[in-house]
């Protein structure tokens, strides 16, 4: 979740702080979100939050960092969501893979901005949060992994498919298509969605079992 200022202003009661910093977060995110993060400035998030300007500046130092904590927000609660999934009680993990798809999908339709937000500025080069964006990615890409080598140990999968790119086409798949459904394709069912993306995983698996009668 997002970090505590650099130090506590004195007499200032934690409860104001944390919620000072959480209409922060929700204005620089959905400002972020809909115009990228180097058309916005201090001056407009302060405004939306309906904070000073100073008040930004203290509770995140800058704007760099600012971005780099919204970042690591969004990506917590996503981790948190996918972590749940997979550890709930199942015989089969294809199940608990479509869980976890399922809450990126949900997860998508409730924090648009940020899926734009990560989709915008991931691939960015140069920018001044690859190192951010490549912590975060890994952290994601590494809970995507442990559901893949779950599916491995239960089922005889295509060894000639690299781990690696799979993960990465799930991950980036449950990103691209749950920002498409919400700009795009707000028709198509959130099932849809997790089916198609559920294909890729399906087609990793050399044998399914037979559906029961």
């Amino acid at each position: 979740m997002i970090s505590g200022p650099p130090a506590a202003a004195k007499g200032q009661r934690p409860g104001r702080t944390t919620a000072t910093r959480q209409k922060l977060f929700d204005a620089s995110m959905e400002l972020i979100g809909q115009r990228g993060a180097a058309n916005v400035t201090v001056d407009e998030i302060a405004h939306a939050a309906g904070v000073s300007k100073g008040t930004v500046y203290y509770n995140f130092g800058s704007k760099s960092e600012l971005i780099a904590q919204l970042l690591r927000h969004g990506v917590d609660i996503l981790k948190s969501r996918l972590l749940e999934a997979r550890t709930e009680p199942a015989k089969d993990p294809l199940p608990a893979m479509e869980a976890m798809i399922g809450q990126a999908m949900d997860f998508m339709a409730e924090y648009p901005s940020f899926a734009r937000l990560w989709v915008s500025e991931n691939w960015r080069t140069p920018s001044e949060w690859q190192g951010t964006f490549a912590v975060l990615r890994g952290e994601l890409l590494a809970v995507i992994a442990q559901a893949v080598d779950d599916v491995a140990k239960a089922y005889p999968v295509d060894e000639s498919v690299s781990r690696g790119s799979l993960e990465t086409a799930i991950f980036g798949a449950c990103f691209v298509v749950g920002l498409d459904r919400q700009t795009y394709n707000p028709e198509r069912s959130r099932d849809q969605s997790v089916a198609a993306i559920m294909a890729i995983m399906r087609g990793y698996v050399l044998k399914l079992p037979a559906p029961r009668e």
